[in-house]
């Protein structure tokens, strides 16, 4: 076969933008410290392309996405729910770290490891399927200059300030805009934004130029290398029974992060039922590498977008073009932004551009089915409470 979409392009997986706003990609307004706006556009069959722009960074972050072979896709990109996993793995390092540091307690061989589960029910084709989210399951493995109990205070704290757990913490409903073949409509099988849409971006991902001169380090994303320290460090995380590890209606991710001596944090993620290729990644808060909340904005953007398309192909629905610019709205972390409190997050605010050769109640359908489907909407949709424990790294006396 010839070159996949993203091989033609010949860009880099992650990059800095440096002309966002004259490229037609504006900063979002800013009303809870740390709102971030996303577009999506699809580059062909499962490879999509997302610039992410934080207006409490001022940074503009292009990511590519890809599926696995499983669904079609080319196995080119990480897959959106590697994004989410990678951004609330980075999101809850950097509270842990924050509030260590605050309460004057030290943590030696700091590791997190974090579980996702997803399950989904129902028949695609038909419309009928219904995706969902488990609860996270966080294991905080270090060596600490405390008692137990304290070190469990600290933990929960550190989650509950963590801003992603704003979404996963109470119900929030994502609200959406719809425009199909240029024409505004209602949506009737999600929960309408309430607000015109925005205009059509159209295609301005073309006009997006890389920062000279970046801060971005080397190899902020790469098909997980299975040699060195830090992959043995990840080998010792792993499940330990196929059970565990679930089946092609239960995925299951499974990550790890590492705090390097610089500062960035190196995050190694795979994923079971079904397998799909394994990636690690950097992540930072300073430029260096694309921060949490992008990584996690990312990731519910693309996963929607994922599914607008399969259910669109496997349907045998006429879609010729989708793309979304999507608002995710939350506080700054309560330790690591200063705040001392819990975080908070506004529900996810979706503005959906199909073009189809079909009337509107296909495209309310496309909507719909993509909602109801989605992991990371169901993330949202749903309470979910983060189990936490405090464990021993692994290897340590």
């Amino acid at each position: 076969m010839g070159k996949t979409p993203l091989e033609e392009m010949g860009e880099p997986l992650y990059y800095i933008a440096s002309n966002a706003a004259e490229a037609g990609f504006a900063m979002p307004p800013n009303p809870y410290g740390q709102s971030l706006r996303t577009w999506v556009r699809s580059l062909g069959g499962m490879q999509k392309e997302a610039l992410v722009v934080n207006a409490a960074t001022g940074r503009a972050w292009r990511f590519a996405c890809d599926e696995g072979s499983h669904l079609g896709g080319f196995n080119k990109a990480p897959n959106p729910l590697t994004y989410l996993s990678a951004g609330m793995i980075s999101s809850y390092m950097n509270e842990v770290i924050a509030l260590a540091e605050q309460r004057g307690i030290a943590l030696h061989e700091l590791e997190l490891v974090l579980e996702n589960r997803y399950y989904r029910d129902g028949d695609f084709r038909k419309g009928t399927m219904v995706s969902g989210a488990n609860a996270p399951e966080l294991t905080v493995n270090c060596e600490a200059d405390c008692d137990d109990a304290t070190m469990q205070t600290l933990l929960y704290g550190a989650v509950a300030a963590a801003p992603l757990n704003g979404l996963a913490v109470g119900e929030h409903p994502s609200l959406f805009a719809l425009v199909h073949n240029g024409r505004p409509l209602t949506p009737t099988g999600v929960t309408p934004l309430g607000a015109e849409p925005f205009p059509d971006p159209g295609d301005n991902f073309s006009n997006l130029e890389r920062l000279a001169d970046s801060p971005a380090a080397d190899d902020l994303v790469l098909l997980m290398r299975e040699e060195g320290p830090a992959y043995d460090a990840f080998l010792r995380t792993r499940v330990a029974t196929e059970a565990e590890r679930g089946d092609i209606a239960n995925l299951h991710m499974h990550t790890s992060c590492l705090l390097r001596p610089d500062g960035i944090k190196h995050i190694m993620k795979e994923q079971y039922g079904p397998e799909a290729p394994s990636w690690e990644f950097l992540s930072s808060e300073d430029s260096r590498a694309p921060d949490a909340a992008s990584l996690i904005s990312a990731g519910i953007g693309l996963c929607f977008m994922t599914q607008m398309g399969r259910f669109s192909k496997m349907a045998k629905l006429p879609l010729t073009r989708y793309a979304i610019v999507q608002d995710t709205h939350f506080s700054l972390g309560g330790a690591s932004g200063g705040t001392g409190q819990a975080a908070v997050a506004q529900p996810v605010e979706t503005h959906v551009y199909l073009a189809t050769d079909a009337d509107d109640e296909v495209a309310q359908k496309i909507l719909e089915v993509g909602e109801r489907t989605c992991f990371l909407h169901a993330f949202c949709r749903d309470s979910l409470k983060p189990k936490v424990r405090a464990g021993k790294r692994a290897g340590a006396t």
